[in-house]
């Protein structure tokens, strides 16, 4: 593991040349000064978990824009460092990154269902716009599991949870082996410690025999690779501790009955050779039956290739064997941060459809109701075994282990999901109870009176055909709940006084159901019936529309105030409360450059010629004019009795660009009787808007809730600040 940079950019030398070293150097140095002074839990000084960050980023061989995030990736969140700091000095994409670890670190897995649900989606969300920011947070994760002895047990046992459950399968889902693997026994070691110290005792007293055993399967097999003039490396490949548990659990066994703790690996240069590879593995020890994988031609759905055998050793007991070309080990090793070299001006397909998954998984919501829904769905996801099937045509459709004719189907096409009764599967007719075995060659059979039933829950595995059939068991009641949601609505609209109720029925049906994105007013009654939307909601809306916006953007472009007078724009309306030692009523303004609040401790700067200049007591600016000029420092408080002072803050909000979220934002900041004096919106993105409010705030406990409550918001991505540095939004 590099322990310096020196080391870290040596690293990244060896699996890309062209490395900027100036890049690396520079971030690790403004990282090195940004969290001087600060010390880690185990008293190392803080710096040291950035480099380690970076390291890790460099063992997955991630390109040099990742480990430069990493390097940078708490600067934002624990110093007095900005966003917009970061990216004056290394760019928008540096600063994407950083910015993009800082979100995750704010959000809670461990949490009740509904927030967990909300959480990942915006995890998902940040990966879906760079995949490398989670690249950073799990090597950001895997320190911290390296250290975790230094935490309270609570929080360490929460950590490990976490991990076990969410980071280390995402790992396993984006194909990166290395870290899957550390992330896991780590999280057994402090989960299950005594089961942990007990496997590790029993691996320690048999090692010796296992490793003889080993080297004496790869001196055979090289003996044998060399005779037929094909040049590779030969590895004995140790099993992790957590897989070794989860075998010993999954089976009912013990320790002493494993059999296949011995493993070789053989890496070639090219595919021809693995099979070549193969023929002369079952040559050379005799193969254990129904234990081949053909990874190769059916790769997994992380890109994982490699065969898979295995073969009765030198001492005739099991040994596995993998063989496999560079390439495929790079990928099994790294994942999709092994991909990042080959991007520089020319398409990948195994990162797009990494990327293409992460998009799948953001889409489920689109056929499910419930967060608990989203949650099971994607444990589906995360943790699935595969079966390979065939087309009649040859396409190989992967589907999770236990998946049947239902599963297939519905990844052909929704309609021939919906209407299949069967599949005659390798020449046979099969009902829809029947589970795929890989290989197995399907053809779908379809009848125009067949429909989805309940029972279909139980039959089909994957999470796309779940969903599909959710929504249509759904849709099957429609006409039922449009007519419940049409009492619903009226009985909505008879509680209004008899103006709102004459304006909320003189709404544009279509027009409101546009807003709540569904096809027509039917479709709207039905959701307020299956209790997706309140009716109240709806009324709410046909009370305020005036016009017909396309997105949040459009939506905020007409119903915020956009353009105010220079007056306006000035940082506090009124006489400023605030007071040095007892003497007020001088010539005051608020600094731009930290923008402080009643509430904040706030010091002043005697400025030449402009009156006295109000920052936070923390402000950079003002440590730096005192370094100067101390004597123009003056000790400030605030007049505690004064809140008729309004001042003006802006915030950036990042969402997902919907109609109708503009409507929840304002009512938050609304609800804690804050004004907004200005908003600007525009296209963050191809799905995310960035709206920039200007908000009349009397104090910073104020200012502080109303950003916590918009950060709980679903589609809210982030919340920041747009003046001031070292201040989180939360």
């Amino acid at each position: 593991m590099p322990t310096t940079v020196d080391q870290v950019i040596q690293r990244v030398s060896g699996y890309w040349p062209g490395v900027d070293r100036k890049l690396l150097v520079d971030a690790y140095d403004f990282a090195e000064k940004a969290h001087a002074g600060q010390k880690r839990l185990s008293g190392d000084p803080y710096i040291v978990h950035p480099r380690e960050v970076g390291g890790i980023l460099a063992d997955i061989e991630s390109d040099e824009l990742s480990i430069a995030g990493g390097f940078l990736h708490d600067t934002v969140e624990d110093t007095d460092i900005s966003t917009g700091d970061i990216q004056e000095r290394f760019g928008d994409t540096v600063a994407g990154l950083v910015e993009g670890v800082t979100n995750l670190r704010k959000l809670d897995f461990a949490s009740h269902r509904e927030e967990q649900a909300r959480n990942l989606r915006k995890m998902f969300l940040a990966m879906a716009e760079d995949i490398r920011v989670i690249l950073i947070k799990l090597s950001d994760r895997l320190h911290n599991m390296r250290t975790l002895d230094y935490l309270p047990p609570e929080n360490r046992l929460r950590t490990a949870e976490e991990t076990l459950h969410i980071f280390a399968p995402l790992c396993h889902r984006l194909g990166i082996q290395r870290l899957r693997a550390e992330l896991e026994d780590l999280a057994l070691r402090h989960l299950e410690p005594q089961e942990y110290q007990e496997i590790v005792h029993k691996i320690g007293r048999t090692r010796e025999e296992r490793q003889r055993v080993v080297e004496r399967a790869r001196a055979e097999m090289e003996q044998q690779l060399a005779k037929g003039g094909i040049e590779a490396t030969v590895q004995g490949r140790a099993k992790h501790i957590y897989s070794i548990h989860q075998k010993m659990k999954r089976q009912s066994i013990d320790f002493s009955q494993l059999r296949d703790l011995n493993a070789l690996r053989v890496i070639v240069n090219d595919v021809a050779e693995c099979y070549t590879v193969l023929g002369i593995v079952h040559d050379l020890w005799v193969p254990v039956p129904d234990t081949f994988a053909d990874h190769i031609a059916m790769p997994k759905s992380n890109n994982y290739q490699s065969l898979h055998t295995t073969v009765l050793g030198p001492d005739h007991s099991p040994m596995e064997v993998q063989v496999r070309s560079y390439d495929m080990h790079r990928t099994a090793e790294y994942g999709v941060a092994s991909h990042w070299r080959y991007k520089e001006g020319e398409t990948d397909r195994q990162l797009d459809e990494q990327v293409a998954w992460l998009r799948q998984v953001l889409e489920l919501e689109t056929d499910l109701s419930e967060s608990h829904e989203f949650l099971e769905l994607l444990q589906v996801d995360l943790f699935r075994d595969q079966v390979f099937v065939f087309t009649p045509d040859g396409d190989v459709i992967d589907l999770p282990r236990g998946a049947g004719p239902l599963d297939f189907a519905y990844r052909i096409h929704t309609e021939v999901g919906h209407q299949c009764v069967g599949a005659v599967v390798n020449g046979q007719q099969v009902g829809l109870d029947y589970e795929f075995k890989n290989g197995d060659i399907a053809k779908i059979i379809t009848s125009s009176s067949g429909q989805p039933r309940h029972d279909w829950l139980r039959l089909v595995q994957s999470s796309h055909a779940k969903a599909k059939v959710r929504r249509y068991l759904r849709e099957k009641s429609r006409e039922e709940n449009i007519t419940i949601g049409s009492e619903r609505l009226q009985r909505a609209i008879a509680r209004l006084s008899p103006a709102e109720r004459g304006k909320a029925q003189e709404a544009d049906r279509a027009e409101v159901a546009a807003h709540f994105d569904y096809q027509d007013e039917a479709s709207l009654l039905a959701a307020i019936g299956y209790g997706v939307v309140e009716a109240q909601t709806v009324v709410d809306y046909m009370l305020e529309k005036t016009a017909k916006p396309d997105s949040l953007v459009e939506e905020a472009q007409m119903l915020l105030p956009t353009e105010v007078s220079p007056e306006q724009l000035t940082r506090a309306t009124g006489p400023l409360p605030v007071s040095a030692d007892g003497v007020d009523g001088f010539y005051s303004r608020i600094s731009k450059c930290c923008s402080p609040l009643p509430g904040d401790p706030i010091r002043g700067y005697i400025t030449r010629g402009s009156g006295l200049a109000i920052h936070r007591a923390e402000c950079k600016n003002l440590a730096y004019r005192a370094a100067l000029e101390p004597e123009r420092i003056v000790e400030l408080t605030w007049s505690s009795e004064d809140e008729s002072t309004v001042f003006r803050q802006d915030i950036e909000v990042v969402a997902v660009d919907r109609v109708g979220l503009l409507s929840h934002i304002t009512a938050i900041i609304s609800d804690a009787d804050i004004n907004i004096a200005l908003a600007r919106a525009e296209k963050a993105a191809s799905h995310l808007a960035r709206l920039e409010l200007t908000l009349e705030i009397n104090r910073r406990q104020d200012l502080d809730h109303v950003i916590e409550r918009l950060e709980q918001l679903i589609d809210v991505v982030n919340v920041r600040l747009l003046s001031g540095k070292g201040t989180p939004a939360s």
